[in-house]
């Protein structure tokens, strides 16, 4: 028998979770010198509501190794194999810490797996990984249809508020003066685990030009993309109607619109939204 094991910070929804047999091993966030385990003693609206609290930028990390052996040694207790799918190394050292982890238990068959993504894109390798177990294949057959996936996923990222980049040191003070001055936003590309910023305007009309390249995105794809998601940080009117924009171009597919993960909300900040996808 094969389970998925994954992190966090991704997205997924409860009835995925339960229908798939997913166990979801959770990142700690810290607020003010306090530390909470992600989705456990602190839900992703309680972090967006106490992350202004903080004077400085809440601090995210990856799950301690002694709670990744715990649940390896859980999972296969009955001498099934695990496959591990974690967000981006690019983005957080989580994968190594399972593989640590892995190490530690010596007679447990573990494979960790870098879905280069996070957030609902790493939750469609999960959820494709669980199905594919499901139908009895192996991990070298789903590894390799993950990266196919991969190959194929498209994330998209609009960051209208640049406070948290700031305030998390990541660029100079001059720069910081300008961009408050003069109301830069930049949009993101993940692609492989490479985090790309390929545009960077102002005001709403660079977020309403960012929109209207995704419908059109979608428009051009059509019935190869099945499912949207959308996550978002605390912008769910705007991003409903992103999404009835996207059914009018594709009146078939799916949309999962959920509130990000608190390691996202972290470095993106207020009013940030991805929207994510893969072509099949």
């Amino acid at each position: 028998m094969l389970k998925i094991m994954t992190d966090s910070s991704v997205q997924l929804t409860e009835e995925e979770i339960k229908k798939y047999d997913i166990t979801v091993v959770p990142l700690s966030v810290t607020i003010d010198g306090k530390t909470y385990v992600d989705g456990v003693d602190i839900t992703r609206r309680d972090f967006i509501e106490r992350m202004d609290e903080d004077s400085d930028v809440p601090k995210t990390s990856q799950p301690p190794i002694g709670r990744f052996v715990e649940t390896i040694k859980k999972l296969t207790a009955d001498g099934s194999e695990v496959l591990g799918i974690f967000l981006a190394k690019s983005l957080s050292g989580t994968i190594d810490a399972a593989k640590q982890a892995a190490q530690m238990v010596p007679d447990a068959k573990v494979v960790c797996h870098d879905s280069g993504y996070t957030d609902r894109s790493e939750g469609y390798e999960v959820i494709a990984a669980a199905q594919d177990a499901q139908a009895g294949k192996s991990i070298d057959e789903i590894l390799d249809h993950l990266k196919k996936m991969e190959d194929n996923m498209y994330l998209e990222m609009m960051i209208p508020d640049l406070t948290n980049i700031v305030k998390g040191g990541r660029l100079g003070k001059l720069a910081s003066r300008v961009v408050s001055m003069l109301n830069i936003r930049i949009s993101l590309q993940m692609k492989n685990g490479k985090v790309l910023v390929p545009k960077k305007g102002r005001g709403k009309k660079f977020t309403e030009k960012f929109n209207d390249m995704l419908v059109e995105q979608l428009k051009e794809l059509g019935d190869q993309v099945k499912q949207v998601g959308i996550s978002y940080v605390d912008t769910l009117d705007d991003m409903e109607k992103l999404a009835a924009r996207f059914k009018e171009v594709n009146p078939n597919v799916d949309i999962l619109i959920q509130k990000t993960s608190p390691i996202i909300i972290t470095h993106a900040g207020h009013g940030a939204y991805a929207v994510m996808f893969y072509t099949e």
